[in-house]
């Protein structure tokens, strides 16, 4: 369960909530120019766009949840189970594993529009990274300053969509949310007016009861509705420390708190962790789910040059005043 969205004021952000019922050893991971990228059915690429986010590290690899390169394009995998299919070999496709696509794209593209050239060669392959490490059934938010796409492997094969919200969480497939958005036509951040009868004396009764039917419950459509109203009228005065700290206050809308969502194991689903990152500097900010300070990372203040994974551990320690 995850929640991610672009937010474009000055400088273009890109960031997610993470929810799962446990961590899976995420830390800040930036890969310089020369680290060279393995995959498993394509050539090495050796020098590629340094990128920074999100992954776990395991023999010296990085498996992203999300992140952004240089250029500023930004990608995060989601989870889409039920949903989700992938392949065996296809000669005539790149074929390229679930957990190989945030690099694949991250390492060569600078835009949404080049990205697409190489997805419509893509076959998302199932194999996993190895035995103990099964595939995860993922699509992908795909963004730029100047657009968004959703990208999904289902039965039918590679779909690619147009975002026009920015948004993007869980299953059902991204065509039904945007179907589902028509039910919300009537939201406002407005003081409502009488609609139902001018003959009756009717008024609010309290501020925000232009947006009464915005959904507030965990799940996957409701937090899309959330923050796509959310997104789409929150106000910054667009310097950096009031568009990162908006963009956190939307993410924690949709967070979810320890103990109030349970899987069908029975067990917690909540945010491990919360990121916005400006994909124009290269600077990734984060909170967890144990210490709400927002801590940050700065691309720009190390060797990208190098050929070595450069790992920084989350801080978890909690800071009360």
């Amino acid at each position: 369960m995850c929640t991610s969205f672009t937010y474009v004021n000055q400088d273009f952000y890109f960031g997610r909530n993470l929810d799962l019922d446990c961590g899976f050893g995420e830390e800040v991971v930036i890969t310089p120019r020369q680290y060279p990228f393995l995959f498993r059915h394509k050539e090495t690429i050796a020098h590629h766009y340094a990128m920074i986010g999100m992954a776990t590290v395991i023999d010296n690899t990085p498996l992203y949840a999300e992140a952004v390169n240089e250029k500023g394009l930004g990608m995060a995998g989601l989870q889409f189970s039920q949903n989700a299919v992938y392949f065996p070999y296809k000669e005539d496709q790149d074929n390229i594993a679930s957990f190989e696509i945030i690099p694949w794209i991250l390492s060569q593209c600078e835009t949404v529009k080049q990205a697409r050239q190489l997805l419509e060669r893509i076959n998302v392959l199932d194999i996993a990274f190895k035995d103990s490490v099964p595939n995860s059934p993922l699509h992908w938010i795909l963004a730029d300053k100047d657009q968004s796409i959703v990208i999904e492997s289902v039965q039918e094969g590679l779909k690619i969509y147009d975002n026009p919200f920015g948004v993007l969480t869980n299953n059902p497939p991204f065509d039904f949310h945007c179907l589902n958005m028509q039910q919300y036509l009537n939201l406002t951040k407005s003081y409502p007016e009488n609609r139902l009868n001018q003959n009756i004396d009717l008024k609010p009764y309290a501020v925000g009861m232009g947006a009464i039917g915005l959904p507030g419950d965990a799940s996957s459509v409701s937090r899309f509705v959330k923050t796509a109203f959310l997104k789409h009228n929150l106000y910054s005065d667009g310097t950096e420390s009031d568009n990162v700290q908006q963009y956190f206050r939307v993410l924690q809308q949709v967070a979810m708190v320890k103990g109030s969502v349970m899987t069908a194991e029975s067990k917690m689903d909540y945010t491990l962790y919360s990121c916005c990152i400006n994909a124009t500097k290269g600077i990734y900010y984060y909170t967890t789910h144990e210490n709400s300070t927002i801590q940050k990372i700065n691309i720009q203040d190390h060797n990208l040059a190098g050929t070595k994974l450069v790992q920084f551990p989350l801080n978890h320690q909690s800071v009360i005043f």
